[in-house]
């Protein structure tokens, strides 16, 4: 039988239409919580009475941007206090390795004390006391694909950290691979594809052509950064509380993923002529 949906908001009771349960969860027999999907999409007019949209002025700005290719730990300490929210702050305990880390690791490592998920949502920068060396004891690895597929690691010396060392990016059985930007870029990479990935509201297109990235990103800003992850490199682009990344293996096919802090920061994307799996704005 569909379920009859309507919300109360202030004083009037607006109907929202008819839905089906689509995941529902149960514990000793007792249901614990229930997913309901509307039949048929809610108009615009509706959807912003029921969840308004939000100021541009309350959504992540964009100031970080301009710091990208002058003050890189500026950028990257702006774009994770402006998307995360802050947290209970947490005691790190700390090894011998932490003073021969680079700059850009101890800042990650900072600023996830009070913002975890700054250190990730799909793949993980390792907690420092994680850090550990490859199996030919030649790498430090400092972050993993969450399924263990591959690794990226930093070249590992009893001397002092370089100041910007390159990230190698390797599965493995295989040779490294060289990361296009050296680490203060690819924290800030890292930082923009996790934000995506683990936002709260999706835009997920099915495979894109090149003109429709280019329809996608058109109204969107283009992170000045070179390709990040050799497997399928990935452009990213942004907005007030927007981050997308568009990748491709061939160039011709490309996959797209955007995530966002609220869904009015969605707007950009609303009216385009792509066919979504979803989109949550």
């Amino acid at each position: 039988m569909p379920i009859h949906i309507a919300v109360r908001v202030g004083g009037e009771v607006l109907y929202l239409g008819t839905a089906r349960v689509s995941q529902a969860g149960t514990s000793d027999g007792v249901l614990t919580d229930c997913e309901l999907r509307f039949e048929a999409p809610l108009s615009r007019e509706l959807l912003n009475r029921v969840r308004p949209p939000l100021p541009p002025e309350h959504l992540p700005g964009l100031e970080w941007l301009g710091n990208v290719n002058g003050d890189r730990a500026a950028a990257l300490e702006q774009f994770v206090t402006g998307w995360y929210p802050t947290a209970d702050a947490t005691e790190s305990p700390t090894s011998d390795s932490a003073s021969r880390l680079p700059g850009g690791l101890r800042q990650l490592y900072r600023l996830a004390k009070q913002r975890p998920g700054a250190l990730g949502i799909q793949n993980r920068i390792l907690p420092e006391p994680d850090l550990h060396t490859d199996h030919l004891g030649e790498m430090l690895v400092f972050g993993v694909e969450n399924q263990g597929g591959f690794f990226w690691s930093l070249l590992w010396t009893l001397e002092g950290p370089e100041a910007d060392p390159t990230v190698w990016f390797r599965e493995f059985d295989e040779d490294p691979i060289a990361e296009q930007e050296p680490l203060s870029g690819f924290v800030i990479q890292f930082s923009l594809f996790e934000a995506s990935m683990g936002a709260d509201y999706l835009a997920l297109p099915r495979k894109l052509t090149a003109p429709q990235v280019e329809q996608l990103t058109e109204a969107l800003h283009l992170v000045p950064l070179r390709p990040f992850w050799p497997w399928a490199p990935t452009h990213f682009y942004v907005a007030p509380g927007l981050v997308v990344h568009v990748s491709s293996e061939d160039g011709e096919a490309f996959d797209a993923w955007a995530g966002a802090t609220h869904r009015s920061a969605l707007d950009p994307l609303a009216d385009l002529p792509i066919n979504w799996n979803r989109f949550d704005g």
